[in-house]
């Protein structure tokens, strides 16, 4: 049975139910044909909510950047140095094993050329932003901020990524191998600048 005032929200919502739904694959699996499905309507009604599948996802993928940030933003907060680059470390994966979906959907990567992919650019260089404001704490030069965030990103996506996709087969503890890493991470950003200290 069609959902009564199915709107421009209410397949967003929907969209986002899916993917959460869907775990690790939630966003890559998402087709317009399953939200008109879940909604109770033809496909062809959705069109009047959303333009495409595309823009269907790009919506999904600011809403999970906003919520992947209000997350780090909340672990991050008053802390400094090598205890916010762990909190923020954790928080990201925490995020990926509680909305694996919404994860995955972060990691969209707006074109800076597509006007349509504003918000998102927005939304993801926020995500970045506070990314760099953690990374302060170290003192480090302009110069190496970028170098900082990149690798500070791949280690913690590379590490959840194989996580969720099973890529981790020894039987050592998990949390300990990313705390061992999140250490790694830290001693090598305070090795890019002034170190500001070590925290237990």
């Amino acid at each position: 049975m069609p959902r009564a005032g199915l709107s421009h929200d209410a397949v967003v919502r929907i969209a986002l139910d899916l993917v959460d739904a869907g775990g690790t694959t939630g966003f890559a699996d998402l087709t317009l044909a399953k939200v008109a499905a879940e909604a109770g309507v033809a496909t062809p009604s959705l069109y009047k909510h959303v333009g495409s599948l595309a823009a269907l996802r790009r919506e999904v993928a600011v809403v999970a950047a906003r919520d992947l940030r209000a997350e780090l933003v909340d672990r991050t907060l008053g802390r400094s140095g090598p205890d916010a680059l762990r909190a923020l470390a954790h928080g990201m994966r925490d995020y990926a094993h509680a909305r694996p979906g919404r994860y995955a959907a972060v990691q969209t990567a707006p074109d800076p050329d597509d006007p349509a992919d504003a918000e998102l650019a927005a939304t993801a260089a926020e995500v970045v932003g506070l990314m760099v404001a953690v990374l302060r704490g170290f003192a480090l030069p302009e110069a190496r901020a970028v170098d900082a965030v990149r690798a500070l990103r791949a280690g913690v996506h590379g590490f959840v990524t194989l996580e969720l996709g099973g890529g981790f087969r020894l039987p050592d503890d998990l949390d300990h191998s990313f705390g061992v890493l999140v250490d790694m991470l830290a001693a090598g950003v305070a090795g890019l600048g002034g170190d500001p200290g070590t925290h237990d």
